[in-house]
């Protein structure tokens, strides 16, 4: 079984779809001969040809407003946006055209596309290359939001999104792009949207957590069990939008406590909505509050990049904090 990371898992889902499916194109800012600015779409042009794959102007509203146009005549786009920062010019068209087209037209429409696009910290991209903007779209009804954090799931997942009969927003870790590996299979498989995975089994806390932000927390589980003898049940979501809640409430009916990560500022954070409905349903199971350790209510900055994302140390720190509470 071949060992990839995640831009060679996406290129892989994306030629088997394209394979498969005729209905498939791919387009975006320099994804044909170029490959695309991180290379996941590299050789897709040679092999499938400029009606298939091609290049489209600097204007995203453009770019997603031509994929939705494909759509409704039957084809399945996968629109790349450079970088999720650059994604708000195109708002309207994700979130009032597409989003809504379904049940605008009575079911008598669907809008099948995978928004492709690289999002959150850790490249020394400063304000406009680092953004997470996750909670606008898992708002958003209408809209599917995925954020794997690694190669498997990625091609699983970006298979069954591209076979979806909705719009899906599939948000790709860039910091782990290459860093993260794993096996995967050759050939086709799908993961079902909406289910999430429980990397670590634990009995004192549950950490939930989706994107680059898996691995820290898995960094900080191992510390705080070599260090305190504290076991923590590690949840990568997987899916944001819909979201695997029993899975979250199962582990933390277990645990006791629940704490949530992500690099998305802090006020009205995805974070906010699963401690709400943490709170909600399993309130009595729980010996401490819920815990959020997230980036904060500032732009995303540049020399600060390493203080503003979770740490090892936050997560850590907070998780004491909770276990004494």
């Amino acid at each position: 079984m071949p060992v990839l990371n995640i831009i060679q898992a996406v290129n892989d889902a994306l030629r088997l779809e394209m394979k498969r499916d005729d209905r498939v194109v791919v387009l975006g800012e320099d994804v044909g001969k170029f490959g695309g600015v991180f290379r996941a779409t590299v050789g897709l042009y040679d092999e499938f040809g400029p009606n298939r794959v091609f290049d489209t102007p600097l204007a995203e509203a453009g770019i997603i407003a031509t994929a939705i146009g494909m759509a409704l005549y039957g084809l399945r786009p996968v629109p790349e946006i450079q970088f999720a920062d650059f994604i708000y010019p195109a708002f309207d068209q994700i979130v009032n055209e597409a989003a809504k087209m379904r049940y605008r037209s009575g079911g008598q429409f669907t809008c099948p596309m995978v928004i492709r696009t690289p999002f959150g910290g850790g490249i020394k991209g400063g304000h406009y290359h680092s953004q997470s903007p996750e909670a606008y779209f898992v708002h958003t009804a209408g809209l599917k939001v995925i954020a794997p954090s690694n190669p498997y799931d990625a091609k699983g997942l970006l298979i069954s999104a591209i076979r979806d009969e909705n719009p899906v927003i599939f948000l790709e870790p860039k910091r782990v792009y290459r860093a993260a590996r794993s096996e995967v299979p050759e050939g086709e498989y799908q993961i079902p949207i909406g289910e999430a995975k429980i990397l670590s089994e634990g009995n004192d806390l549950t950490i939930v957590t989706y994107g680059a932000m898996v691995h820290t927390a898995m960094e900080a589980a191992t510390r705080l069990k070599d260090e305190d003898n504290v076991t923590c049940e590690v949840i990568d979501l997987r899916t944001l939008m819909p979201y695997d809640l029993r899975t979250i409430l199962g582990s933390v009916r277990k645990t006791g406590r629940a704490m949530i990560v992500h690099e998305a500022p802090r006020t009205c954070g995805f974070g906010a909505e699963l401690s709400a409905a943490i709170t909600e349903r399993a309130l009595l199971y729980l010996e401490g509050p819920v815990v959020r350790v997230t980036g904060f209510d500032t732009p995303f900055p540049y020399a600060l990049e390493n203080h503003y994302l979770p740490s090892v140390g936050r997560i850590t720190t907070a998780a004491r904090k909770l276990l004494n509470f």
